[in-house]
């Protein structure tokens, strides 16, 4: 037991001396495990939750489903879990019978295959209206059966972004139909009520929404209320169509959105805890020739880094410090 207990006294020591030579030689701690993950949540607190959608079908509809399979990528590269994200998608795009690369979708040209890796939570006729506001509202009992069954299920602190792409019209943006022609609707009003209920029970302590449909801001202009917490910036006004971007002529379709590919694009190559939200969005609306950008709701949010609702993922292990930076 003495022999033991020596044994177990020394290899304390010697951690604690390798510890000691980590913190003054090295010029600064290695941090802990907990500190690394510590890291990972936004800088404003909160856990953070993403909602992705595609609410179109078919391959002419491509883009759609390549800009939300790029958002995926976006947030999970950024650190946020698989956990806290929750997609929809028709899902008929990568093995469609017109897709001449089976199995892969690309978003931008010469970009990476962004369907590789994509979480599907809710695919086919689960992708509608009734579905998207259960599952933004944590509504679980109204997806019994259906889909993964996952819902946003934030909290009063918590950091909510919702993602949607599609068409749209005056009022309303559009969900998958099984005769295509004819879209099912998701209007404004059901949305700004469900909103209101998830403020009114303190399901979300702020949230950020990005829309890509033509006449997206009608969705928001005049109804959404700027007391809830919530930021919503459209990729068109009431009144303008969105635009599609880079047409494609192997895949015989348009690869994206403008407005999408230029709020994507700019979270692919800017440091998302220093870049603000409004910073981002004065970005995307000077490129976004086609149509005008629109903001609606809480502009106080605009003042926080776009990290705090996409995520920002630090290495682990952390990379030494260089020897320029002792």
């Amino acid at each position: 037991n003495t022999h033991a207990k020596m044994a177990t006294m020394k290899g304390f020591g010697m951690l604690l001396a390798l510890a000691l030579a980590l913190l003054f030689l090295g010029g600064e701690a290695v941090p802990t495990r907990p500190a690394f993950e510590a890291a990972l949540a936004p800088p404003e607190g909160g856990a953070v939750w993403v909602l992705l959608v595609a609410g179109s079908s078919g391959y002419m509809n491509y883009r759609h489903q390549a800009d939300v399979c790029h958002a995926y990528q976006v947030v999970h590269d950024h650190g946020v879990p698989d956990s806290h994200i929750v997609t929809m998608l028709f899902d008929d795009v990568a093995r469609s019978v017109f897709n001449p690369i089976k199995g892969k979708i690309y978003n931008e040209p010469g970009g990476k295959d962004v369907y590789a890796g994509m979480k599907k939570d809710y695919v086919g006729r689960n992708v509608n209206p009734r579905n998207f506001i259960a599952v933004l509202t944590g509504n679980r009992m109204d997806l019994r059966g259906k889909g993964s069954g996952r819902v946003i299920a934030s909290g009063p602190s918590d950091k909510v972004f919702v993602y949607f792409a599609d068409h749209g019209a005056p009022g309303f943006v559009a969900f998958p139909n099984k005769y295509h022609v004819v879209p099912t609707q998701l209007n404004a009003m059901t949305l700004i009520k469900a909103l209101q209920k998830m403020h009114d029970d303190k399901k979300y302590g702020e949230m950020l929404i990005y829309v890509e449909a033509c006449e997206s801001g009608s969705m928001f202009n005049n109804v959404l209320p700027k007391d809830i917490n919530v930021l919503a910036v459209s990729a068109a006004t009431p009144f303008e169509s969105s635009w599609a971007c880079y047409y494609n002529e192997t895949l015989g379709t348009y690869q994206g959105d403008c407005f999408s590919n230029h709020w994507l694009e700019n979270a692919d190559s800017s440091q998302l805890n220093v870049e603000s939200i409004g910073a981002q969005i004065d970005r995307v609306a000077n490129e976004t020739v086609n149509s005008t950008v629109c903001t609606y709701g809480d502009m106080t949010i605009s003042e926080h880094t776009v990290a705090t609702f996409l995520g920002t993922k630090p290495l682990w292990p952390p990379a030494p410090p260089s020897p320029s930076s002792r």
